[in-house]
Parts: C-alpha cells; structure tokens; sequence
C-alpha cells in the first residue's frame, strides 16, 4: 500500500518548482492563480529568489505548500494514495491532495496560519530545540518539571524530539537533556516556539478561518499530526487541524499508525527528502523515494 507524505517548513530551496511551472500548462495556472490569491509572485522568490527571502514564514509555508500539491497534481491518475500525511504545515499540503480541501482554500488557510505563527512570534520571544538520543518519556517528564513554558513540539523519529518554548525555557530544559544523558539539546534557527502552548494567539486567529472553510471527505485517510490517527470525517479533520498549532507533531505515531494499516511504500511529495529519512529511521524494512 502507498502512503504519500507532505514535508514541513525547512526544506524550501531556491529554484523549487521552476521546472514543474515551465513543463507543465496546468501547474503554471496553478501557480499563477496562487501569484493572485496571495498578492505578491511568490513564484519569483521560489524561483529567483534569496535563500533569506524564502525563509520568512510567509514566504516559506505557502511555497512549500504550493510546491508539494502541485508535485501530487503532476502525477494524474498515477497518484492513487492508500493513506496520506503530512508533517506540520505538510498536513495541509496532504488535505488538498486528498480532495478534503480545494487548492484555494488550502492556500488561503496556509497564507494565514502564516500570518499568524509570524505574528505569535513577535508577541513573544521563543525558540525550539532538537534533542537526540533520549527516550521520549525522558523529555516529557523533564519538560514537566520545568517552570517555563516548554514542550515537545515534533516526535520526528525514535530518538529524535524537538522541544519548543520560551527561551528561557529551552535553555534550562537543554541543560537538564543533556545531563539525563542526551547525546544532542541543540537550539535551532527557528522563528518561535512552534507546536506549543505560545502559539495560542495564532490558533485562536485561524480558528475562525477553519471553522468557515469547506471541508470535504477525502478520497483516502488522513493521518492528522495531533494524534496519529487517520481520520476520513470533514469534522474531526477540522478541529485536529485547529489543535495543530498548539499540539505535537506526532510523526513518529503517523508512520508506526500508516504501517500497521499496511503501508509498505512512503512516497515523499515536496522539496528535499527529510521525510524519507524520518520514515527510514522509525522503520528500515519499508521503501521509500519522493518527488521534488
């Protein structure tokens, strides 16, 4: 069974979908038509432009977006998903693929929530932090313990956890990881305290916007990031979709799910190859290759 998985923000490169807008008459409408919606040519700064300017969240999130549903639509009636899923910001990527959101809906959403997550950040100043090579328990309990706001954020892989939260935070729960015997509690060059309780000023800013989106039954399950459960009723995809921002990104829990429902194939749609990997790390007998 094929599973087709959707990457996150951080794996955006200069030149991503260049070839796919000039080869094919339907993308570029796409694409153009996203030009539009958004007001600004996002596809010249895909194209053409800095690697500063394609990591303003903005920027970055519709572009990603952009770039893995237009991968999905290259493939025509090749792309027969048994199962989807997508990390974080992919899960929107993964929604429109499925056919339980229509591309302009998908792209308005993932404009704001954008806005939004841009907007949280500035209100207050936060970070994230990669932690390898501690059990996933042993973060959460020394996340508890800590009079900060901090939090799992993204449960990539076994062995590999992100922590997000206030700086203050971060830095004392980095100290204790690594003294619990983590071989790894590294800050990352993040915008804010991503899948946490800090981004609650963006989920109640989004809420709204979902809530009034249309949301149809999609063709095959969604595996939604806040529980690692696939889900088919337009309803609970949306309020997963609403408790996203401020939940974990349980990615480990998607691919073990999408295994034991039989996914044997992981075909990555979307820039880089980071979910390759990921999916790699959490099980070595299955295949997998990608589109970018």
């Amino acid at each position: 069974m094929k599973a087709y998985v959707f990457p996150g923000q951080g794996a955006q490169f200069v030149g991503m979908g260049k070839d796919l807008y000039e080869s094919n008459a339907e993308i570029r409408e796409m694409f153009e038509k996203a030009n539009e919606i958004l007001g600004f040519r996002i596809t010249d700064l895909m194209f053409e432009g800095t690697e500063e300017d394609l990591r303003q969240t903005k920027v970055t999130q519709p572009a990603i977006f952009l770039h893995s549903v237009a991968l999905a639509k290259s493939l025509g009636d090749e792309f027969q998903p048994d199962m989807v899923a997508g990390h974080s910001l992919g899960e929107f990527s993964a929604l429109v693929a499925s056919g339980a959101l229509s591309f302009e809906e998908g792209l308005k959403l993932v404009s704001k929530r954008a806005h939004a997550m841009q907007k949280a950040c500035e209100k207050q100043p936060s970070t994230m932090a990669a932690v390898l090579a501690l059990p996933d328990a042993k973060v959460e309990e020394i996340c508890a313990g800590i009079d900060e706001v901090v939090a799992p954020a993204n449960y990539n892989c076994p062995g590999q956890v992100v922590i997000s939260g206030s700086i203050e935070g971060i830095d004392k729960a980095c100290e204790q990881l690594l003294a619990a015997g983590a071989k790894r509690a590294l800050k990352l060059k993040v915008g804010g305290a991503f899948h946490s309780p800090l981004m609650q000023p963006a989920q109640e800013e989004l809420t709204e916007a979902i809530e009034a989106a249309r949301f149809e039954t999609p063709k095959c399950p969604v595996y939604q990031n806040v529980d690692g459960k696939p889900h088919t009723d337009p309803e609970e995809i949306k309020a997963n979709l609403i408790k996203q921002l401020t939940g974990a990104v349980r990615w480990t829990q998607d691919v073990e799910a999408m295994i034991a429902d039989g996914a044997d194939e992981f075909i990555e749609l979307g820039p880089g190859n980071v979910l390759q990997g990921l999916v790699k790390k959490i099980n070595k007998t299955v295949k997998t290759s990608g589109l970018s």
